[in-house]
């Protein structure tokens, strides 16, 4: 895919991983949508990059996704990406000692988690695809999983969020593949962005890090190079674009 002159949505695109992602799209001279939540971030994204397009939206609740979608619809008609990268990265085990006995996996917590990470990525989908089909856009759906997906230690809501993520991929690149639409997924490893300093400990963080072969942490822009790659490559389908560093191997 060129993507000079493309639409392309990108969730979550305020900061971090989202907003390397948006940075480098720039670069390649797409017209640009983002859906967050962050509405001062979007302020700020506005006045530093005019010709983004900002959309506040919890992607996570679906009638606002329906809304969000239906108004980008009007104005833009079908986007040719979706970047479903908008998440939470949330740290708890399921159970753990403490002074007052065992302690159990907060249930809200697993269905706010679900709700960012999993739920958030069927809503999107399922509303731009529509639009594409009806449209006969010939358009590609990047879902941002994690290398959790394989099950992290510590991350039972995280790790299952991002598992679903990647069968949802697959399922999708089968169903949608005859009609033209690509759907692909890119699992990053642990990178330097606040929300991974914000969910894991420092002895955590270099523990991770002693155990990349590259001894580092990844680059939120190595991760948008990834996007970027998988984009562009028209024959990439259905798979999992993994970036750890060599981490898992």
């Amino acid at each position: 895919m060129e993507l000079r002159g493309k639409k392309v949505i990108v969730t979550g695109g305020v900061r971090g991983l989202g907003r390397s992602m948006v940075d480098s799209l720039i670069a390649k001279e797409a017209v640009i949508t983002v859906f967050d939540l962050n509405a001062a971030g979007l302020g700020d994204l506005s006045a530093e990059q005019p010709g983004v397009h900002c959309v506040e939206c919890d992607v996570s609740n679906y009638d606002e996704v329906v809304k969000a979608t239906t108004r980008y619809h009007e104005e833009f008609g079908a986007t040719d990406v979706l970047i479903n990268n908008a998440g939470i990265l949330y740290s708890e085990p399921l159970v753990r000692i403490s002074g007052s006995g065992v302690e159990m996996h907060d249930p809200a917590t697993w269905n706010k988690v679900l709700a960012a990470d999993l739920n958030s990525v069927f809503y999107m989908t399922s509303c731009v695809v529509a639009k594409m089909i009806t449209t006969r856009t010939r358009g590609v759906i990047v879902n941002i999983s994690s290398v959790s997906a394989g099950g992290n230690p510590g991350q039972s809501a995280y790790s299952a969020a991002k598992a679903g993520v990647n069968a949802l991929t697959a399922v999708w690149a089968k169903e949608l593949g005859p009609m033209g639409i690509r759907v692909i997924a890119v699992a990053p490893g642990f990178t330097e962005t606040d929300s991974t300093k914000e969910a894991l400990s420092e002895g955590v963080l270099r523990e991770t890090t002693r155990r990349v072969p590259l001894r580092r942490l990844g680059k939120p822009e190595e991760i948008a190079h990834g996007v970027i790659s998988v984009l562009e490559n028209d024959f990439f389908n259905g798979k999992v674009f993994e970036l750890d560093g060599g981490l898992i191997v």
